[in-house]
């Protein structure tokens, strides 16, 4: 090799040793992973991921018996946005205190709003967000107090599990008012129009034994404690499952309450037929056929 060729070849040399130090130091590989640590920080909700796929959303103003609020709302639709995007969350629980899921609206943020303001604002509309927002199944845990507001959030969700002793209402009337996030309207598909037209004209409360008894709720559970485990393991079966199987489920049965009968049923053999081209579809019948667990590929 010439005294040139030897030159060039070690300056060649030195550039790959170069560039292979900077690709190791100066661009690290950074390890991405959807933890409390990366999350933003909240004041009025806790956020955490306490079983494999499920994530939860702990109301938290207790001094105000985690009463509904703009700035509490803002930071609930945050998480839930952050929830959605999450590849390690696939199904989200909702939650408060054992003494209250949330006892209301806060009146002391409304009762000085006037008409203008509350109409040109769109005024608690950001509430509904998760109900267009949220692909994900949301199961509502609710102990202790579900007043107003606390009642309308909870009727948003997809389930809808509570203790015996859960206090449910929709006591707008009382204050000259009516339910605003969707009470009148989730409520009375719920129990019908005569129940509903009870309890939102005479502002009377109801029961967790009584929301099973009338379809509001799922399930009832005889303590916090077990309200508790019993959403999180619900969660956690549901976040076992196909994503795309789970999130064109939950989009059915919503269309269930939007159309009517022969167009729900339409638009459902419509996603059926679109389920054939997953793969998990083909994965979930496979197995079945062979007597094995599936391992869902989530496309």
């Amino acid at each position: 090799m010439s005294s040139a060729a030897a030159a060039r070849f070690n300056a060649l040399r030195n550039v790959r040793s170069v560039a292979s130090r900077f690709q190791a130091t100066s661009l690290p590989q950074v390890a991405r992973s959807f933890s409390a640590s990366a999350r933003r920080s909240y004041e009025y909700i806790e956020v955490s991921e306490p079983r494999p796929g499920v994530g939860q959303v702990t109301l938290n103003r207790p001094k105000a018996l985690n009463a509904l609020c703009t700035p509490l709302i803002v930071e609930l639709n945050a998480a839930l946005r952050e929830f959605q995007q999450s590849p390690t969350v696939a199904a989200i629980v909702l939650t408060g205190s054992a003494k209250a899921f949330a006892a209301g609206a806060d009146i002391k943020e409304m009762a000085p709003l006037a008409f203008s303001e509350a109409y040109t604002t769109s005024f608690i509309e950001s509430w509904s967000e998760l109900t267009t927002a949220l692909k994900k199944p949301l199961i509502a845990a609710v102990s202790g107090h579900a007043l107003g507001g606390g009642c309308e959030l909870a009727l948003m969700a997809d389930v809808l599990y509570c203790t015996t002793t859960a206090n449910f209402g929709q006591p707008e009337i009382k204050l000259g008012t009516i339910p605003g996030a969707g009470g009148s309207q989730r409520l009375t598909r719920a129990v019908g129009k005569s129940k509903a037209m009870e309890l939102i004209l005479t502002g009377k409360s109801f029961s967790g034994e009584e929301a099973e008894r009338w379809g509001v709720a799922a399930r009832v559970f005889p303590s916090h404690e077990a309200l508790m485990e019993g959403a999180l393991k619900t969660a956690e079966t549901i976040a076992g499952y196909s994503k795309v199987a789970v999130q064109a489920a939950k989009e059915v049965v919503n269309k269930s309450q939007d159309l009517p009968l022969r167009d729900g049923v339409e638009f459902e053999r419509r996603v059926f037929h679109s389920l054939f081209g997953s793969q998990d579809q083909k994965i979930g019948m496979k197995a079945f056929a062979e007597k094995k667990k599936a391992e869902w590929s989530h496309q």
